[in-house]
């Protein structure tokens, strides 16, 4: 394919893309990625519509959501006007009209590579996101370990008191297992903390029963290793308990890969960004 149709066909698809208001949502209408693909009758490319909805179904997926028909007015003689259908398409939408056409057609074979790489970039932005979600729960965990481990120490002087503290605090969270049992069963390295194999909602978990307790110690005065731990053992248990109504069992999820990895890989990625100085 020449350059020349390449930045053609990229410069018409860039400028027809629309954003809807109030999801943010990126779309193309039909008639527009019509003209783009190449087809003169509506009818025809309708067909084309119709074999990517059959697609977007028999992959799992709500087609009422990617293809969403609508009407508009066109002109019509003099000065009249006439209401025609037309259908705001998601870019995964697009991808499955692309893959429906004929990729001999230059601008079939352009649309079906623009598309995918679109989905794929989408994929990548939220797969990113997610892991600096994870990253940010794990560094907030820290904090509010950090926080109560002082409060612990104030309270008892005591350096043991956090971790036998911590450790009742997971058992209950796991339902009866204790730390180790869950680096067992999560093949987490005996060097290595828990916490660095984890999903995003158990260290949410364990931060917010850490938030809770550090409240509670604060507020009610609590001041003995029994007290605090009951404490603690109480509110990693209601948290557990909350998870348990939504069909989350902790101790049967997955573990979540080595977040040191997400760490150089996010850094790694951030390394290979242009930089544009001044």
């Amino acid at each position: 394919m020449k350059k020349s149709v390449i930045t053609k066909l990229l410069a018409e698809l860039e400028s027809l893309v629309q954003t809807e208001f109030e999801s943010g949502v990126e779309f193309w209408l039909a008639r527009d990625l019509q003209t783009v693909l190449g087809y003169t009758n509506w009818q025809n490319f309708r067909k084309v519509i119709e074999s990517a909805v059959t697609a977007c179904e028999s992959s799992g997926n709500k087609a009422s959501d990617q293809f969403i028909e609508v009407s508009k007015l066109i002109s019509h003689g003099k000065g009249g006007q006439r209401e025609i259908q037309d259908f705001m398409l998601t870019r995964y939408a697009c991808y499955l009209i692309a893959q429906n056409g004929d990729p001999a057609k230059d601008e079939i074979a352009f649309c079906q590579t623009y598309f995918a790489l679109q989905t794929r970039r989408q994929e990548l932005i939220e797969l990113r996101l997610a892991e600096v979600e994870r990253l940010q729960a794990r560094k907030k965990l820290t904090e509010s370990e950090k926080l109560l481990s002082s409060l612990i120490f104030e309270k008892l002087e005591d350096d043991r008191s956090f971790g036998i503290i911590r450790s009742k605090g997971d058992q209950a969270l796991f339902g009866g297992k204790s730390t180790q049992d869950m680096k067992t069963r999560l093949g987490v390295p005996d060097n290595r903390p828990l916490a660095d194999f984890l999903p995003t909602i158990t260290i949410k978990a364990k931060d917010f029963a850490n938030e809770i307790t550090t409240f509670s110690i604060t507020r009610d005065g609590l001041d003995t290793e029994r007290d605090i731990s009951h404490e603690h053992v109480k509110n990693n248990t209601d948290v557990r308990n909350l998870l348990g109504e939504r069909n989350i069992v902790p101790e049967n999820l997955p573990p979540a890969e080595d977040l040191k990895k997400v760490q150089r890989r996010l850094k790694s990625d951030e390394k290979k960004l242009p930089y544009k100085g001044n």
